[in-house]
């Protein structure tokens, strides 16, 4: 489906939405020479213009809502984020005009919170022990008090953010890998991601192995992330489309976040690294090094990843300090 943009044409070709999306697909090479057989792919999502693979849904959701008049006489883009689609969702907002308000919570990164706040939006501050949960429910309060002001997307609820990435971010990877791929792993958070690439590869070719990943405890420091068994479940997200599900631990992640910056130049934010623990966590528990009957390094398996967003809106985060344990 091709979104029905209410952004005249001349204004997207000259504004930042036209560099959103077409995001390269890399090889961890350093990484994947130790699995015979396999090769592993980064999509490259910190390269959209707001620095996340949020880039896509936020343009999808506001463009749609143009279309059908929904965000206009003023109104403000209201909406729960934990980050990175609320930095998408002003980035817009400062290209195309309009106010945006965001719920997020206390303690996201300070990177994010300037990023933020260089785009002007209104900034509403949730409890940090909420986490997004908080968010979501304070931009639910907000939009049931005045629902003549905003205009409430709910990213988490919203069909055009998985959408988005059905009509896009799939096809990039079917054509970036020739449709070679054969497994796919991808973090959830609202799982926009992870339901509308994997609705897409389903359908290009049944054979490819989906795998979502998630952090493996309620208690966890994997921004953007969410444990589903204990969150507020999005309701785009669909639990019976992976054909694995894969808990990682937040410290995982912070060490494949490491070594993908030490051992691939890579600076990536943790749900990469998460990503990447989950890769490698299944490439490792399943017979034949997990790569399946008849793979072999002339006819290798092809694991897609998609990591996030960037690393600079993590540096404050000690876990760059810790020793490089790969070594």
């Amino acid at each position: 489906m091709t979104s029905p943009c209410a952004i005249p044409q001349r204004i997207q070709d000259q504004s930042v939405l036209h560099t959103i999306g077409n995001t390269p697909l890399l090889r961890l090479a350093a990484i994947d020479q130790e699995l015979d057989g396999v090769e592993l792919y980064a999509k490259a999502e910190w390269l959209n213009p707001g620095g996340s693979v949020k880039d896509r849904a936020a343009r999808r959701m506001v463009c749609e809502a143009l279309a059908r008049g929904e965000l206009k006489d003023g109104k403000r883009l209201l909406d729960a984020t934990s980050g990175n689609t609320g930095i998408a969702y002003a980035m817009i907002g400062a290209a195309l005009g309009f106010g945006v308000t965001l719920c997020v919570p206390q303690n996201i990164t300070p990177e994010r919170r300037r990023i933020l706040a260089a785009y002007g939006p209104e900034l509403i501050f949730t409890d940090p022990l909420e986490g997004s949960d908080g968010a979501i429910r304070e931009a639910r309060r907000r939009f049931a008090a005045e629902p003549g002001r905003y205009f409430y997307p709910d990213q988490y609820n919203n069909e055009f953010n998985w959408r988005a990435h059905y009509d896009s971010t799939a096809l990039e990877i079917w054509e970036q890998t020739s449709g070679r791929i054969t497994h796919f792993v991808a973090g959830l958070g609202t799982s926009g991601t992870f339901v509308g690439v994997s609705r897409r590869l389903r359908e290009l070719n049944p054979a490819i192995q989906l795998v979502s990943v998630q952090p493996e405890s309620p208690l966890h420091g994997l921004e953007g992330l969410k444990h589903m068994a204990s969150a507020i479940v999005p309701g785009i997200y669909d639990p019976d489309l992976a054909d694995v599900d894969l808990g990682v631990s937040t410290e995982d992640a912070y060490k494949q976040t490491r070594r993908l910056a030490a051992t691939q130049g890579l600076l990536v934010g943790i749900s990469s690294g998460a990503a990447l623990a989950g890769a490698l966590k299944l490439l490792g528990s399943t017979a034949d090094n997990g790569r399946g009957p008849g793979f072999s390094p002339a006819n290798p398996a092809t694991v897609v990843m998609i990591f996030p967003d960037g690393g600079e809106r993590y540096l404050s985060e000690n876990f760059w300090n810790e020793a490089a344990w790969w070594e």
